[in-house]
């Protein structure tokens, strides 16, 4: 096993005296190969193209010496730490850190971030990572091959936002692009680089000093969920049996939206669940045929201080051409949209229905489509807390599928 292993971070800047002493004395050094091109570097020492991490890892943990690992950015950051330090290569390590390339990426900016969702972008997390680019105003993209600016831009079709492209952070090659999310996608890119995805703020929420890092606390200060409609200023709006705080509540706990994830909202209505559901971190796409309720909702989200995109449109034709989703709520529409919705193999869906020969008819089509189905008879009653009088009462029966893992 390696004697010692020193992680060094480099940012462009010339090395530190630490950096520089624990490179004099190394036998092994690993990098990219702009590291191991640096003069520092010993000509004596072995020398590892930084390719795969584990396997470096490995031949570390088989070296009698001292090594030394380079790596860009903060080398602790979403870095090579973690994979050195797993229980299977049995490696301490020191750690020489630098200047993130996220931190140096909103320097150039001229951008504060602790506000700033910050999300790796592999071809395998790729959607994820345009999903939180939906649902935030300012996220920090670690790209790779196959996952740059030009990908990014080209699933967030629909959706405006402003791109920095920062290509070779710290080089002399380094460059700095501003341009709109649409216009990404006809450009070639340097690797490595670091977009931050700027856009879809809206004016809710109070102003106040941020406290927790990668949070608009402010936009999301109002306490709670399954709130009433008035919450969401409609007065006058489609208010209906789909829109009962009670069923919005239950739907939210059965599809549990979170960051990363896309939700299709079909029939938004008054766009209390689309609201509620992009208030959880997700990133929400409303559809309603009528644009009047797209509108109320856009409201509604300029009123709570969240993000999301409204598609006008009769389903399911309108979904064809949406991205996808992760958990759908189908609140219009019937079994033909729960059909449609079934083939894109979301992991949740939730409806609901009025009649019993409804809810068995949605029932059917999300079995049929290779879902596990709960079905719910749910009833409130609101009470007038000063005679215990009724005051109004909804029964609707809740259908929701859960993806089964044969399917």
């Amino acid at each position: 096993m390696a004697d010692r292993v020193t992680v060094i971070g480099w940012d462009g800047s010339p090395l530190t005296s630490a950096a520089r002493s624990a490179l004099s004395a190394a036998t092994l050094v690993a990098g990219a190969a702009h590291h191991l091109a640096l003069p520092e570097v010993p000509p004596a020492a072995e020398r590892i193209r930084l390719g795969s991490v584990d396997l470096a890892a490995r031949r570390i943990a088989g070296h009698r010496g001292t090594a030394v690992v380079l790596a860009d950015g903060d080398p602790g950051f979403f870095g090579v730490v973690r994979t050195l330090r797993a229980p299977e290569h049995g490696l301490e390590v020191e750690v020489v850190p630098a200047v993130s390339s996220v931190a140096a990426a909103f320097a150039r900016a001229g951008m504060p971030w602790e506000d700033a969702r910050i999300v790796v972008a592999h071809q395998r997390t790729l959607r994820r990572a345009v999903n939180v680019c939906r649902a935030h105003p300012k996220v920090a993209v670690l790209t790779s091959p196959g996952a740059g600016p030009a990908e990014l831009a080209l699933l967030l079709e629909g959706v405006h936002r402003t791109f920095v492209v920062c290509e070779e952070l710290g080089t002399d090659r380094e460059q700095v692009s501003v341009l709109t999310s649409d216009r990404a996608a006809d450009h070639s890119w340097r690797d490595p680089n670091v977009v931050l995805v700027i856009g879809g703020g809206t004016t809710g929420g109070t102003p106040g000093t941020p406290w927790l890092a990668g949070q608009d606390t402010a936009a999301r200060s109002v306490r709670g969920w399954g709130l009433p409609m008035e919450e969401y200023g409609h007065e006058g709006g489609r208010t209906g049996t789909g829109e009962d705080p009670s069923l919005r509540a239950a739907q939210l706990a059965r599809l549990g939206p979170r960051t990363g994830d896309l939700v299709w909202d079909i029939g938004c209505a008054g766009g209390a669940f689309a609201v509620e559901a992009a208030r959880f971190g997700a990133a929400v796409i409303a559809v309603d045929a009528d644009p009047a309720a797209c509108a109320r909702t856009e409201q509604a989200a300029r009123r709570h201080g969240v993000p999301l995109q409204t598609v006008p449109g009769r389903a399911p034709h309108v979904l064809e051409n949406l991205p996808e989703p992760d958990v759908v709520r189908i609140a219009a529409g019937g079994v033909p949209v729960v059909t449609a919705c079934t083939d894109r193999r979301p992991e949740r869906i939730v409806a609901h229905a009025s009649t019993r020969d409804e809810a068995e008819a949605i029932g059917a089509a999300l079995a049929g489509g290779g879902y596990t189905v709960e079905s719910l008879l749910l009833q409130t009653v609101g009470l007038d807390p000063a005679d215990w009088s009724e005051r109004e009462r909804s029964v609707v029966f809740l259908l929701s599928g859960r993806r089964a893992n044969s399917a």
